[in-house]
């Protein structure tokens, strides 16, 4: 038997100016054929478990189509209608396939299709026909949608928040397509959308809340005919009908068990809503926490959340650290010509700087520094364990570190790059476990890797784009009434 392989992922920002061009996957990943097997066969992402899987069950995996970039804002139309069309025209020239693993994010924008990740998988299902086994992972963060449920014959989200179970979830879809075609399940897909959106501060899925939420679901497991469920916490950073909480279960053909079930956790999330309401303290108040702890600290800045697609040089934490002197502290900000600046000058140099604040008016101004350049580094490195998103071989252009006498050390990068590897630091001769400090532009992905050093972790309410207050946002598209932004008229717990 042959199955087909395919992915195409990125979270977008749709309040974002800047928009995803087809550069922007070129840049990171958008192979074809053996170049997907090679790019992904041993990475800690649902795709190597797919090829691993299938492998296990004495199936062919059929590389077609993977393309991603980093999240960022909305994917041009442009963009979007090449990466479908080479998509279709590579699932043509595949041959006979008895079944597809695929391998979307879930939230997915285009500037011609709100629904970006609906719309490919339902081309797909056109291609291939009603009857072919469509199973499809999906990240956590998905806004699902009703076109996504009925494109696919199963879906299995994350389970975990970071990120950690990619490749499981990828083997347990392989099974699952295995288990279908040698004709021991009928997978029936059931979903439920209560009308609450979980604040991303409140999604961490080894903390309370999500900890009995998480075992509710569980429990759903141990009954007979149930194959799989996912809670699917959505992505509150853009503004599509679709945006919010579902819940998917699969089960051995028996669709009102399925939906009886996914009502039942959609229920759960309804009446425990105000726990998964977000509270964070601001900039000065998380800093006098964190010096009231042992170090080092991680102080996550929620607002420029470079996994969700902020700008990755937002500066009110930078500013507040270097006005109060208190180090020795790190960040890392995206700023391309202040990279520039201090390779002109050379290890060793001083030199005065604006770092950070230049992608747009919402993030904190440029900081205003005298700072000696300690060095410059080619940003190249290799995360070897799992950590969020499942990637291994990193890029963040040439890289700057610089220090200012307040205690500050900057690391300066030319391309927006994730806080998932505290490799990030040490390719630049920096020690994490050095600082007293540490800020992550992140709310839970960092977790993953900076748990490593830091003993504690402090959720930073900074304005941005992924501000942890969700209701700031100027949503048109959602849907309404939507708890926290309008109340609900229904039972709490």
């Amino acid at each position: 038997m042959r199955v087909g392989i395919i992915a195409l992922q990125h979270e977008s920002n749709t309040f974002l100016p800047q928009r995803t061009t087809l550069e922007h996957f070129q840049a990171e990943t958008l192979v074809t054929a053996q170049a997907l097997i090679n790019a992904f066969a041993a990475a800690h992402h649902e795709i190597g478990g797919f090829i691993e899987g299938l492998a296990q069950e004495h199936i062919e995996p059929v590389p077609i189509f993977a393309a991603r970039a980093v999240p960022s804002g909305i994917v041009t139309a442009a963009a979007y209608e090449a990466l479908l069309a080479q998509m279709l025209e590579e699932l043509s020239r595949a041959g006979k396939l008895d079944g597809l693993l695929v391998a979307p994010h879930g939230a997915g924008v285009s500037e011609n299709e709100p629904d970006m990740d609906g719309h490919w998988l339902t081309q797909v299902r056109r291609a291939v026909g009603p009857k072919l086994p469509i199973v499809s992972s999906l990240d956590l963060h998905a806004n699902l949608s009703r076109r996504m449920v009925d494109a696919c014959t199963a879906i299995i989200a994350y389970r975990s928040n970071p990120h950690l179970d990619q490749r499981q979830r990828g083997l347990e879809a392989a099974s699952l397509i295995a288990r279908t075609l040698r004709g021991e399940i009928r997978p029936t897909t059931a979903a439920a959308f209560p009308p609450v959106a979980i604040n991303i501060a409140r999604q961490e899925t080894s903390e309370p809340p999500c900890t009995e939420l998480l075992a509710a679901a569980d429990a759903q497991l141990r009954r007979p005919g149930v194959l799989s469920n996912s809670c699917i916490f959505g992505f509150p950073y853009a503004d599509v009908a679709e945006m919010g909480t579902s819940f998917v279960v699969v089960t051995d053909n028996d669709r009102p068990l399925g939906q009886a079930l996914a009502d039942e956790l959609a229920q759960y999330v309804v009446r425990h809503r105000e726990d998964f309401a977000g509270n964070l303290p601001e900039v000065d108040e998380a800093i006098n926490q964190a010096m009231a702890l042992e170090g080092p600290v991680c102080l996550l800045d929620v607002g420029d959340n470079v996994g969700g697609g902020s700008a990755a040089d937002g500066t009110f934490i930078a500013q507040a650290l270097h006005r109060r002197r208190i180090g020795p502290a790190f960040v890392c900000l995206f700023d391309p010509a202040s990279v520039e600046q201090s390779a002109a000058a050379g290890a060793g140099a001083t030199l005065s700087l604006a770092v950070g604040g230049k992608s747009d008016n919402l993030h904190g101004p440029p900081l205003a520094i005298t700072a000696r350049v300690s060095g410059i580094y080619d940003g190249k490195f290799r995360e070897s364990q799992p950590r969020h998103g499942g990637k291994m071989q990193f890029d963040m252009g040439r890289c700057a570190v610089v220090e200012t006498d307040s205690g500050l050390t900057i690391l300066l990068t030319t391309r927006r790059t994730p806080p998932f590897s505290l490799q990030m630091l040490r390719c630049c001769s920096l020690q994490p476990g050095d600082f007293r400090i540490l800020v992550a532009k992140g709310v839970n992905a960092p977790i993953a890797a900076y748990r490593e050093v830091c003993r504690h972790f402090i959720r930073v309410n900074t304005p941005g784009v992924t501000t942890a207050d969700m209701t700031l946002l100027p949503f048109t598209r959602r849907r309404r009434p939507m708890f926290p932004f309008e109340p609900l008229h229904a039972p709490r717990d």
